[in-house]
Order: C-alpha cells, then sequence, then structure tokens
C-alpha cells in the first residue's frame, strides 16, 4: 500500500496535495499530444491533481492539452495557470485569463498566477486579479518568479497579501531561495511551489545522488523530488509524458531518507551561506 501524498494548506485554507504536475513543453508537437493527454489524466488517477500550465506554454498548446485532459474530470484537477507579465495590465490581465479558459475549456481555474515579473504596475495586475475573483473565473491567485524584494512589494499593494501562491525554480542544485526566500514565504504561510524539481533531469547523473538513491532501491529523480517533499509548504511539480517515470514521480512520496542520508546530500548539494540572486529558467 502507498503512502497517501501529503498535503499543504494554502493561505485560503484548501489543503491540495504537496506533488503536483507540471506541463511546460508540452502541446508543441501534434504527435505527442496523445501521450500528453494520457499522462495529465494519470497524474489525476495517481492523486497529483495540481495540474500546472500556462498561456506561454506551446503558445497555448498545453492548456488545450490540460482542456482535452479534463474534458470529463475538471472536478478532479486542481488546475493552475499564468499570465504573460506584457499582458499583465488591468484589462489584459482578464483578457488573458478568458482566453485561458477557452482553451481549457472551463469556466474557472483554482489558481492564476503572474509568471515574472514585467513593466505593468503590480497594483493594476493584482486588482484585475482580484476582480477575476470575485467573477469566479479564478479561486486563487498568486505569482512566480518572485524574490523577497518583489513579495515584500507585493504584499505592500492594496490586496496585494491575497497572494496564494509563489512559483519559482528549486531543485537540490537551485537551492538559493532556502537562505531567504523559502523562510519569508514560510514565515508568511505562502506555499512555493518548486518548478523544475529534476533541473530538467541534468542532475540525476550525480554520483552522490546516483548512491544514495541506489541505497533505498530507488531512482535519482525520486530521491530529488524526496528532497522538496521533506521540506515545508514546498510543492514539487515535475513534468513528463513517460507514464512509467509518472508513477515514478508519485512512489518518491513513499521514500524514508535517513538524516545521514541527507547530510550526505547536503554536502554534494551544498546549501547557500549567502544571497543569491533568484534563479530562472
Amino acid at each position: 500500500m502507498h503512502d497517501a501524498i501529503p498535503t499543504v494548506t494554502l493561505p485560503g485554507g484548501e489543503e491540495v496535495p504537496s506533488l503536483g504536475f507540471g506541463t511546460w513543453m508540452m502541446g508543441e508537437d501534434r504527435s505527442a499530444a496523445k501521450a500528453e493527454v494520457d499522462a495529465v489524466r494519470l497524474a489525476l488517477d495517481l492523486g497529483m491533481k495540481i495540474i500546472d500550465t500556462a498561456e506561454m506554454y506551446g503558445e497555448g498548446g498545453a492548456e488545450r492539452i490540460v482542456g482535452e485532459a479534463l474534458k470529463d474530470r475538471r472536478e478532479n484537477a486542481f488546475l493552475v495557470s499564468k499570465v504573460l507579465p506584457w499582458n499583465a495590465s488591468y484589462d489584459g490581465t482578464i483578457k488573458a485569463c478568458h482566453a485561458s479558459l477557452d482553451r481549457l475549456g472551463t469556466d474557472h481555474l483554482d489558481l492564476y498566477l503572474l509568471h515574472w515579473r514585467g513593466e505593468h504596475p503590480l497594483d493594476d495586475t493584482v486588482a484585475a486579479m482580484e476582480e477575476l475573483k470575485a467573477a469566479g473565473r479564478i479561486r486563487a491567485w498568486g505569482v512566480s518568479n518572485f524574490d523577497v524584494d518583489d513579495m515584500e512589494e507585493l504584499f505592500s499593494v492594496a490586496d496585494g497579501k491575497n497572494c496564494a501562491v509563489n512559483q519559482v525554480l528549486y531543485n537540490l542544485s537551485r537551492r538559493g531561495i532556502e537562505f531567504d526566500l523559502l523562510p519569508w514565504c514560510q514565515e508568511h504561510e505562502i506555499p512555493v511551489m518548486a518548478y523544475s524539481p529534476i533541473e530538467q533531469g541534468r542532475i540525476l547523473r550525480h554520483p552522490e545522488l546516483a548512491h544514495v538513491a541506489k541505497a533505498y532501491q530507488a531512482t535519482p529523480a525520486q530521491v530529488a523530488l524526496a528532497f522538496l517533499l521533506e521540506r515545508e509548504s514546498v510543492i514539487p511539480i515535475p513534468k513528463t509524458s513517460n507514464l512509467r517515470r509518472l508513477q515514478e514521480n508519485r512512489d518518491a512520496v513513499d521514500l524514508d531518507i535517513s538524516d545521514e542520508d541527507w547530510a550526505r546530500l547536503d554536502a554534494a548539494f551544498p546549501p547557500p551561506a549567502r544571497k543569491v540572486p533568484l534563479a530562472m529558467l
């Protein structure tokens, strides 16, 4: 019997699984569409109900894939999409959200994120998010790729403290947020969604990671996910269209790594000793 996926509580009180599913680079190749739809559906079957997408991914193609996968299962998913910074004016945010909803074939998003900071004032974007929320088009909103100073500025604008999530690059080889941003978000009870949790596969050949994985009869990717699942209010969102890998990702929840082995990984992937610029892919 597999362990249940632990949950993270959002600021509004809703509990969501601490392991989700990303769709970056989906919807770009028509020949891959069926496999991508199948992967989204399997993620739901496995309890990984956070499905993360964005208008940017495949220029709307990923949202169409997700929409196809959710046709008869919208109620099983916690659906996340994002607005591009150049669309994030007041009117532009509302227009972009409606376009995303059309591609997704749904009347609401569970969470809508500003993809990264652009030239539009945060108070305009936040006002649009609050308007979308009042209209029932989104249930909550958040941000992505925001560092501590960005979060503090966000909290200073009207309704900025209604932010539900900050989605950033975070994995074993990208631990910069542990110095200041992760503690800040934890203190303010803002969950962190971790994109590229296995660094798009680049960390999987690291000998120390492979060594620890072998000791647990696990894959390096499972240990990399377990590292994030250990952390309070962190939600990794790995992306894969490979159904076997998707099942492996789900099984990472069952891993119980010893303190000694975490220490080995800390030595191989040192946590930050000082402030580093926020990493982005």
